[in-house]
């Protein structure tokens, strides 16, 4: 029986990519769309996972998603399964980044580039570019960018966008969001009249295992405490769902949206100098651009 919470609206004949969909917030968010007849596509980093959770959304719902494997750390990896979606000639009707990662301490990956801001960040830009033109023929089409609260307590220095000095855990973190919430209303603005959408969204707090990649004793006694005070996975989707689907909202763009409410003014005061600078900084560290 499935956990996902209900969707009132019919997305049958709709696809649906959502990434970080083998766990947690992504997944109670593919299980949700499935069940309401979408056709999903799991996008994750684990192949086991992934097709432990293609099997699972398909018991419980009664329609298969398919699958899309890519390591989103990695910009050669987001190039090719953004070429293997693209090659398959499928239309795209609903992008979800959802995926995202907590660390520690500082850890960078192969090129060099800080994880949090490469996974939380960099590759919802990468990935949504790749896959833009494809969601422009399939109109209408909406993007929802999974951000945060967290955004309020970070700033944006462009010269120093990956913490090279003075990383935190929670400046790491929160400075990912921000710079979500900074692509997300800039996208906005320059796709405004395509036929596609894009919006940010809080889910709040959610029991997931989202910092289960920091080992030590710290995330083991953080862990149960978070299952057991944290709303469900399935409930904190709701809002995200609500911005994905409901037919009312199909021209609603450059939102961010909070406990199924759309909040105005996010950014009190948007410094276009600092959007303009993390576009031309994303593109350079992702050779993509629209």
């Amino acid at each position: 029986m499935s956990n996902a919470h209900p969707i009132e609206n019919d997305m049958t004949g709709r696809v649906c990519l959502v990434t970080g969909a083998t766990d947690g917030h992504g997944r109670a968010v593919a299980e949700a769309l499935s069940q309401a007849g979408a056709d999903v596509v799991l996008l994750g980093r684990n192949p086991k996972k992934c097709e432990t959770a293609r099997r699972e959304i398909a018991a419980s719902t009664g329609r298969e998603p398919g699958v899309l494997v890519c390591d989103l750390m990695n910009r050669t990896d987001i190039d090719r399964a953004a070429d293997e979606y693209l090659a398959g000639g499928r239309p795209l009707h609903l992008l979800i980044n959802n995926a995202g990662l907590v660390n520690l301490h500082r850890q960078v990956n192969a090129e060099g580039i800080e994880q949090t801001f490469a996974v939380n960040y960099l590759a919802i830009f990468h990935l949504t570019l790749r896959l833009l033109e494809r969601m422009k023929a399939s109109e209408p089409a909406r993007i929802v960018n999974i951000s945060s609260d967290t955004y309020k307590i970070a700033k944006l220095e462009i010269d120093n966008l990956q913490l090279e000095h003075g990383y935190s855990v929670s400046r790491s973190y929160g400075r990912s969001k921000l710079a979500i919430l900074y692509f997300t209303l800039e996208l906005a603005r320059r796709i405004e009249g395509t036929g596609v959408t894009v919006n940010a969204v809080d889910p709040g707090p959610i029991a997931s295992n989202i910092a289960a990649n920091n080992p030590g004793l710290l995330y083991s006694l953080a862990r149960p405490m978070i299952r057991s005070l944290f709303p469900s996975a399935a409930r904190a989707a709701r809002t995200c769902l609500l911005v994905a689907t409901d037919p009312a909202l199909e021209k609603s763009s450059g939102g961010y949206w909070r406990s199924r409410k759309r909040r105005e003014q996010p950014l009190k005061i948007e410094d276009r100098a600092i959007s303009e600078g993390l576009w031309r900084e994303s593109v350079r560290l992702t050779g993509t651009d629209l």
